[in-house]
């Protein structure tokens, strides 16, 4: 979310979309409130501009993926014109099922890494700026940048380290 005020690209997501990370996070965090999440996907659509996407499922019928399940996110990327799906399960966005929409799916440690190739300030600062909201528990930035490498984050780590250390 914080890269996503940064400019650097245009964030876009659904109800739908919502839905399916709040669902996932309640299952994995169930110190988490559902009341508290949805206060967290109103802010969201508040503070990054134009990126709900709307009337998209006329599309769903007409696509194929490996899980019929995921068509929303591509047919409200058609509709976005985005051209790029943002994903950790590429193997449900096969290149060949979006080629033809001119939409790529990449894992967030080659779009971050793209970020980075862009501005490295922009990503390091966005970096800077989560750390030091976290405050149960608090972490440094060597910490959370370990966080991200344990998640598979490992080119994007590597650039937020290199930058770190010309800073």
């Amino acid at each position: 979310m914080e890269l996503a005020l940064t400019d650097l690209f245009r964030a876009k997501w659904t109800n739908e979309i919502h839905d399916e990370w709040i669902r996932n996070l309640l299952k994995n965090r169930p110190d988490l409130t559902l009341e508290r999440l949805q206060i967290t996907r109103d802010k969201m659509n508040l503070h990054i501009r134009d990126s709900l996407v709307e009337d998209y499922q006329s599309l769903m019928p007409s696509l194929t993926l490996p899980d019929q399940d995921d068509c929303h996110v591509l047919a409200a990327a058609i509709c976005a014109r985005a051209d790029i799906i943002v994903t950790f399960n590429l193997s449900d966005f096969p290149t060949e099922s979006l080629a033809i929409y001119g939409i790529e799916a990449q894992h967030p440690d080659e779009f971050i890494s793209h970020l980075m190739d862009l501005s490295p300030p922009l990503v390091y600062q966005a970096i800077q700026e989560i750390q030091t909201r976290l405050k149960n528990p608090p972490r440094t930035v060597d910490e959370l940048l370990t966080t991200y490498e344990n998640l598979g984050l490992i080119k994007t780590v590597a650039a937020l380290r290199f930058y770190q250390d010309l800073a």
